[in-house]
């Protein structure tokens, strides 16, 4: 093992850095730009049972320290991404992949994860519990602990590999969902997706984002991710897959310290698609910098 491997749910990688889903594409298109082989791995852009084209436009908005976006899960759907988008992947990216996946109702999340379960290249199910439940009157399956339960529960029975739940910032107690996912059978969790944001132009008086309100993302939410993270893995006995504002080698170091085992990049991509390969490189000299000898040494040190 090298100082910066780590293990996610059985399956080691050779650093701790993976660039989040709906910020890095299917891959390939990075691949264009550096070897992405050097990741630890990548979680593909959210996934569903069909083709979606997404929200109305505009569906991003700059802010201060950060960025809203509302793009709606556009996706080609899982069968086009079986049988176009893993097959470019295969000739650039030779480690296991992590899948994204989205759905509006149990069954939807049941059918795309049983899918991509027989896909060889698949080697976590990434289950985003922040979509909309249409059969629950539109709320996130992710602020409910018995919902979120209820899919975590659904997909475990339906699959063979390790099944991540990404929960939601947007709830008054994340722990309780966290460990109504560990109770039903997650391998691990992921926080944070976005929190709720909005901008106004001042101009139009209207807000900017066609969908009124839209994720908000970047360095500005670092703390409150920091926050959760330490609290979820705290709380839980499996791992905890941190992100949510991380921008640099040190972000990352801090992200482990508050109990993560494996740290997700996301907007930062977006600003600088060298981003996740500059923070590798640089991991080694800032462990150093605080006297980390091996990466994992660091993981809920803050504890």
């Amino acid at each position: 093992m090298g100082r910066l491997t780590t293990s996610l749910c059985g399956t080691e990688l050779d650093n701790p850095v993976i660039p989040a889903s709906g910020t890095f594409g299917y891959g390939y298109e990075f691949s264009e730009l550096y070897d992405i082989n050097i990741l630890g791995t990548f979680s593909f852009k959210g996934t569903t049972l069909e083709e979606r084209f997404g929200n109305p436009t505009p569906r991003v908005a700059e802010c201060t320290a950060g960025m809203i976006n509302s793009v709606g899960l556009q996706n080609p759907g899982v069968r086009r991404v079986i049988s176009e988008e893993l097959p470019k992947l295969k000739g650039c990216f030779h480690k296991p992949v992590m899948a994204n996946v989205g759905g509006f109702s149990v069954d939807e999340y049941v059918e795309v994860c049983s899918a991509l379960d027989g896909e060889e290249q698949v080697g976590w199910h990434e289950v985003n519990v922040s979509c909309p439940n249409v059969h629950g009157g539109g709320m996130s399956f992710g602020t409910d602990p018995a919902a979120a339960a209820e899919v975590t529960r659904a997909v475990k029975a339906a699959t063979t590999k390790p099944v991540i739940v990404k929960l939601s910032p947007n709830v008054t107690d994340i722990v309780s969902i966290a460990k109504a996912c560990e109770e039903a059978g997650a391998d691990g969790i992921s926080l944070i997706n976005t929190l709720l944001g909005m901008r106004i132009d001042l101009r139009t008086r209207r807000p900017v984002i066609a969908n009124t309100m839209g994720g908000f993302s970047g360095p500005a939410v670092l703390p409150v991710a920091l926050r959760m993270v330490y609290q979820v893995s705290r709380a839980v006995g499996i791992p905890v897959v941190g992100m949510g504002g991380v921008s640099s080698a040190e972000d990352v170091i801090e992200m482990m310290a508050a109990g993560a085992v494996a740290v997700e990049v996301g907007a930062a991509n977006l600003v600088d698609p060298l981003a996740c390969k500059k923070i590798i490189e640089e991991l080694p000299s800032v462990m150093d910098r605080y006297g980390v000898k091996s990466i994992t040494d660091i993981i809920g040190a803050a504890h």
